[in-house]
């Protein structure tokens, strides 16, 4: 057996701009209000949608970046940069030998916004208009890369693309540049900006996205029976994730502490999940497994849980196989009740939920749940936070994306 004793990771600092808050603080306040970011698009190109109402950002990124700034870069890159900001202004700005810090922000479409509306430029004005910074602004890789020139990090900058796992698997790559000595400080998190009329069009047509165009903010009902579709967001997060040792040696405040990871995949359809949930039930297993913690310290599980059809009870079935029959003890939140669909964005928004749970000891809400499906068999956080216990806790957040992709993080409360 092997004496080198494994690097532990923990989490210092978090940012977010959703469509619940601008930051982190006031995300989660209205996380915990239960309140819904869904709305009606004003965009004109929406009106006469099938479906005409998005998760937008509750800030744009126009009222805190400068107009200079923002011209050179992509919406998903700007959401990049504010995050960014919030987490390592929160994480104390460390100071660190740029050669061991790293940066892995995903997103599952990157920039195309910037695609789409350049195209327009080419076709109605020609080539000669086309901006010069369309390539670097509709890279996948354009987040991560301008978090990192900010930066200077020099250990790695990384973009997983995995759909809507992109951003849980950005904070497990994340994980393992720490654990195998790669860096000691990693800003990792995901992003995406995919409110436009093609992706929208797109997701649309093969029926992924809910229609309750009367309602908007009823539309993202995970579990509901009544549920039929997915809500479209917008978004990101960015946590930083840092060698406990090298946080301890600055007095860093310590939100959690990162225990592992389980990825698989499905084998089974591009689009459609695997109505058995083995590679969910193979993930959970996995993750549990590598972080080394007994079943009974998992109390909170943030659940994919997107509101559609078959995934929602696919996901819990896989849970209940992965995690046993009794498992009362474990709450479950399905937070795009409120914040919609990020997509790659979606896991990184979930794993700061997560570290927030455990720190304030308060599961979020699900909310619109008006008629629970009967197959539904988790115990899911209805209308009002539950208060988790005092103690060591831990949280399961899971992520899957077209394609197969399943992801699951452990995190852990920290008690010094």
């Amino acid at each position: 057996m092997s004496s080198i004793k494994r690097r532990r990771v923990v989490v210092t600092g978090l940012g977010a701009t959703t469509p619940l808050g601008g930051d982190v603080p006031s995300t989660w306040e209205a996380l915990l209000a239960g309140k819904s970011g869904v709305r009606k698009l004003e965009d004109e190109w929406a009106q006469d949608f099938s479906v005409t109402f998005a998760a937008r950002v509750a800030v744009e990124p126009s009222e805190v970046m400068e107009r200079v700034e923002m011209r050179r870069l992509d919406r998903s890159e700007q959401f990049a940069m504010i995050a960014s900001r919030e987490a390592w202004k929160d994480a104390g700005a460390p100071d660190i030998d740029k050669e061991r810090l790293g940066v892995v922000i995903a997103s599952g479409i990157g920039g195309v916004i910037t695609m789409l509306d350049q195209y327009d430029v080419l076709k109605e004005k020609g080539a000669r208009f086309v901006s010069p910074h369309t390539v670097p602004m509709l890279m996948p890789n354009g987040p991560a890369a301008n978090v990192g020139l900010e930066l200077q990090a020099r250990a790695g900058v990384h973009t997983p693309v995995s759909a809507c796992a992109s951003g849980a698997e950005a904070a497990g790559y994340a994980l393992e540049m720490i654990r195998n000595n790669r860096a000691d400080i990693v800003v990792t998190g995901g992003v995406e900006a995919a409110i436009h009329e093609l992706p929208m069009a797109g997701f649309a047509s093969m029926k992924a996205l809910s229609t309750r165009n009367d309602a908007p903010e009823k539309a993202s009902r995970p579990y509901d029976k009544d549920r039929d579709g997915f809500v479209l967001g917008e978004g990101g997060g960015v946590l930083v994730f840092e060698e406990l040792e090298h946080a301890k040696a600055r007095g860093a405040k310590i939100y959690a502490e990162v225990m592992g990871q389980g990825l698989t995949s499905d084998g089974f359809h591009i689009a459609a999940p695997d109505p058995e949930g083995s590679g969910v039930t193979r993930a959970v297993k996995l993750a549990l497994e590598d972080a080394g913690i007994p079943l009974s310290e998992i109390v909170h599980l943030n659940a994919h849980a997107t509101s559609t059809p078959a995934g929602d009870v696919a996901e819990a079935n896989a849970l209940t196989n992965a995690l046993g029959s009794d498992i009362s003890h474990v709450a479950v939140s399905a937070t795009k009740s409120m914040t919609g669909h990020l997509l790659g964005g979606a896991g990184a928004i979930e794993s700061i939920f997560c570290v927030l749970a455990m720190y304030h000891h308060k599961a979020p809400p699900t909310i619109n749940i008006e008629n629970l499906d009967e197959a539904v068999t988790v115990d899911v956080v209805r209308d009002v936070p539950r208060d988790l216990p005092k103690g060591s806790i831990a949280c399961l957040n899971d992520s899957f994306g077209f394609g197969g992709h399943n992801v699951v993080l452990v995190f852990k409360s920290f008690e010094g």
